[in-house]
Formats: C-alpha cells, structure tokens, sequence
C-alpha cells in the first residue's frame, strides 16, 4: 500500500504542476484577446469604408479590371489556409483545415486544380506531415498581426492571379502557378464561445461581402476620376485585397485567443477533477496502510499474550 500512496501522490503533483501551467495560459490568453477584439473593431471601419469606396468605383464606372473580371473558364485555385502558430487551443486550426480540405474538394469535383498557402505552423506541419505541396508560407505572427505581413500575402497571392500569358513579367514561387481565383479560409470572431470557421472568395472581386458590405440603407458616393476610374482601381484594389486579408488575420487572432481560453479552462477544470481523484483515491490507500498496520499489531499482541499464557 505504501509504494502505492508514494505513486498517487507522485501524480497528485504532476497534476498540480500541469494546473499551474494551464491556468496561467487561461489567464495569458484572457488578457490578450481584449486586445485582439480592439484591433479587429478598430480595423473593421477602414474595410468597410474601403469596400463601400470599391463597391462605387465598381458600380459608376465601365472598366474592366483583372481583378473583377470572371474568368471563362477557371481551372486553378489558390486557398490560403489561416492557421496558428502554437498548440492548446482546441479544435481551432483542425476546424480550419477541415473546412479548407472540403473547399478544395469541392473546387475539384468542378474541374478545378488547387494551390495552397499556409499561414501558421501548425498548417504547415498538417501538410508537410502528409507530403502535400504547398505554394507559399507565412508563419510567426498569428497572435498578433501585422499590416505588413497582410500586405505581403496581399500582393503574393495578387500575383498569382494577375500572373500568366497576358503578364510575363510577374514572377512566382517555385511551387506557384497563376491561378483563376483566390480564396480564404479562416476563422470568424463571433463571440467568445462561438468561432465559425468561414470560406470567402477573394478574387475576383465579390464587392457585396458579410459584415463589411455596404448597408442596405446607404448611398453609395458618387466620384470623379482623375485621372481615370482604370487607374484609381489600379491603385485601390491591391488594398481591399491587403485590408480584406487583415481583416481576417485579426479574425483569426481573436479566434485562437478565444479557443485557446476555452481549452485552457477545460484542461484547468480536468485538472482538479484528477486532482480529487487521485486524492480520494490516496486517502483510501493510506487509511488502507493504516488498518492493515493496525490489524498486524493487534495479531502481534494476541499472539504474544496468547504465548504467555501457554508459558503460565
């Protein structure tokens, strides 16, 4: 019994030490996604404000752009994958790839092939893990990103749709191809216990698009290009796309902080329910030694008054 109480205590104190370590990651993660949910507000009014601008310019003028024009008929397909860099967060970037591995699917059942890039490590690894190409990545910066790398992605993935017969000049990664469309996929911020995993078209341009779409209500500006509407869209496009892209890393952000609370305060509470057992469990086992100790003293004590009497 002795050897067993020495063991339940021994797991009695990796436990302890496993709850330390979660709840100070609970904690970690309850602090910073305030933060997170400030920098998405704060970013969602110049994407909205920056789509409404597209959405004028799109609608009041005749041009033809790449970057709005459907093509005929498509045959390849970027998806960019939002993932995190870091673990213990659930079932957040499962819940990303799923949704990426049935888009992919779906874009081949239509006659589609499909180029991927990754954001996050743990993407990569998934991918890597099963020998799957992957066109580009980005990793390092999924808790807390930044503009410059949104832009980056912007202008990677901008390239590969813009590349091609008409442009010879753009140049790709080893493993790109010019693609037909582009598409994101990552995890929608909508409370803290709801993270929805979400699909978007990014090129072409679908100007009418969920939470950052023109209200019904508004009216669209009316401008004046200088010096002309082709030109204004050379220049405002690459940002929607770069703005659109941020946007969702802050998403995705808040997403991950959210989801790694959750899990966090799971394995915390799992924790002291372990704790408990094993607790309840050691008492049993040293009240066990105890009675077993007891009962041999008393035997020893019969046995010697009983050999004494023997003696007389």
């Amino acid at each position: 019994m002795a050897v067993s109480l020495r063991e339940y205590r021994a797991r009695i104190r990796s436990v302890e030490s496993t709850k330390k370590i979660t709840r100070a990651m609970e904690l970690i993660a309850a602090s910073r996604i305030i933060k997170a949910q400030q920098y998405a507000q704060a970013a969602a009014p110049y994407a909205r404000e920056l789509t409404r601008a597209v959405s004028a310019v799109a609608t009041y003028s005749n041009v033809d752009h790449p970057l709005t024009t459907e093509p005929e008929n498509p045959k390849r397909a970027a998806i960019l994958v939002v993932t995190s860099d870091r673990g213990l967060a659930g079932a957040y970037s499962s819940a990303v790839i799923k949704e990426a591995e049935r888009l992919a699917e779906k874009l081949r059942s239509d006659g589609r092939e499909v180029d991927t890039y990754l954001t996050g490590r743990k993407g990569v690894a998934y991918f890597k893990f099963r020998n799957r190409p992957v066109a580009q990545e980005w990793t390092g910066f999924s808790d807390q990103p930044t503009y410059d790398v949104a832009r980056e992605i912007g202008d990677t993935l901008i390239n590969a749709f813009l590349a091609g017969e008409d442009n010879p000049d753009v140049e790709l990664s080893e493993n790109a191809h010019d693609v037909d469309e582009v598409h994101v996929v990552y995890t929608r911020f909508r409370s803290m216990l709801v993270q929805e995993p979400t699909a978007v078209r990014l090129l072409p341009l679908e100007i009418i698009e969920g939470a950052e779409s023109p209200e019904d209500v508004d009216v669209l500006p009316l401008y004046e290009f200088e010096p002309s509407a082709a030109e204004v869209l050379d220049g405002l496009l690459p940002r929607y796309v770069q703005s659109r892209i941020f946007f969702a890393l802050l998403q995705a952000s808040a997403s991950e902080l959210a989801a790694r609370q959750k899990a966090m305060k799971a394995a915390t509470d799992n924790a002291e329910e372990l704790i408990k057992k094993y607790t309840r469990i050691a008492n049993q086992a040293r009240q066990a030694g105890i009675t077993q100790e007891i009962s041999e003293i008393v035997g020893g004590v019969n046995a010697l008054a009983d050999a004494n009497a023997a003696g007389e």
